[in-house]
């Protein structure tokens, strides 16, 4: 899982962005110990509270960029692939704002993501004490 996690780090895609699809997958999946690292470390990395605190209404919130709501929309289709598929809307928006490497590093991610969240919820995980190795001072 570490090592996947890593090759995601990696792939070239915007931290902001990887911040945001964390975020959105581990509320899909009650994810709280996922929540509290993914929020902490967006915020380390200059996300606003606005946005995060939007980021459940996204399709209404008029402050996510076309890239962003291709992202989280694959990140909601992929996280409940098994309620809905992912629909050719979808996935259409998302070709139209990531090639065939960045959507696969996406999906990695997401995939990622909704493994980490089935562990910390399965194995009941601590919340609270992270602390982000991004924000000022560390």
């Amino acid at each position: 899982m570490l090592a996947f996690e890593l090759r995601v780090r990696d792939s070239g895609l915007e931290a902001t962005l990887l911040e945001l699809v964390k975020t959105r997958a581990s509320q899909l999946n009650n994810c709280a110990w996922c929540l509290d690292m993914h929020t902490k470390d967006a915020r380390a990395r200059g996300e606003s509270e606005q946005r995060l605190y939007l980021l459940t209404a996204w399709r209404e919130a008029p402050c996510f960029t076309g890239r962003e709501r291709a992202a989280l929309a694959w990140t909601e289709a992929v996280t409940l692939i098994a309620d809905e598929g992912v629909s050719d809307e979808v996935y259409e928006a998302a070709r139209a704002h990531f090639d065939d490497r960045s959507l696969v590093d996406l999906t990695q991610a997401i995939i990622s993501i909704n493994g980490w969240n089935r562990l910390n919820v399965a194995f009941r995980t601590r919340v609270g004490d992270y602390v982000s190795p991004h924000a000022a001072g560390r």
